[in-house]
């Protein structure tokens, strides 16, 4: 399902409560809005993993899950990243949307769907370029790597380090953390 929609009218019908099926989650990018599937038990065990390695390199750090944030050039378009790592406090007084003021870092974890290689490889890296996040991290479970973009300019990523499952990575600054993928060949089923 693909529609078009203004910033306007996606925040309506999030407003009116209007649901999918209990499995999805909407998001509003490039003026599309999309059916994002709910995550399964090896994408949260990554998000998990994940999470630790945020913490124990800064405390006062935290890969939000679920935080709703509008993202692209003009913030008119709405995306829930995966995580998105930000100080513990970031998020405290905002709503289901926020802006993306504040984020080091968004993290996308494929899924097996129909629309991952668009939504995951292409609407969400100039999304999140446009916003000025400074790193997004992609776990791409299909092709066993990680992806790093980073160094946004406008609606793009000017860096793209891939990495095979099993590498050691450093995610560029202002996130600076070293990580060893190896875990994550555990959890590409």
């Amino acid at each position: 399902m693909v529609s078009v929609l203004s910033q306007e009218q996606f925040e309506e019908v999030a407003r009116l409560g209007v649901r999918v099926e209990e499995a999805l989650r909407l998001e509003c990018v490039g003026g599309r809005i999309r059916e994002k599937p709910m995550p399964d038990g090896d994408h949260a065990e990554i998000i998990a993993w994940l999470t630790r390695r945020c913490v124990q390199a800064d405390a006062g750090w935290w890969l939000h899950v679920g935080q709703g944030l509008r993202v692209e050039q003009g913030r008119k378009g709405n995306a829930r990243p995966d995580g998105c790592l930000a100080s513990s406090d970031a998020f405290v007084g905002h709503g289901e949307w926020a802006d993306a003021e504040g984020v080091l870092l968004a993290v996308e974890v494929t899924s097996r769907d129909h629309d991952t290689d668009r939504r995951d490889r292409e609407d969400k890296p100039k999304a999140y370029a446009g916003t000025g996040i400074p790193v997004y991290l992609l776990i791409d479970r299909d092709t066993c790597e990680v992806k790093v973009h980073s160094q946004p300019d406008g609606g793009r990523y000017e860096m793209l380090l891939t990495v095979p499952f099993g590498k050691t990575v450093t995610l560029p600054d202002p996130v600076g953390i070293d990580l060893d993928t190896e875990p994550l060949k555990g959890w590409v089923h």
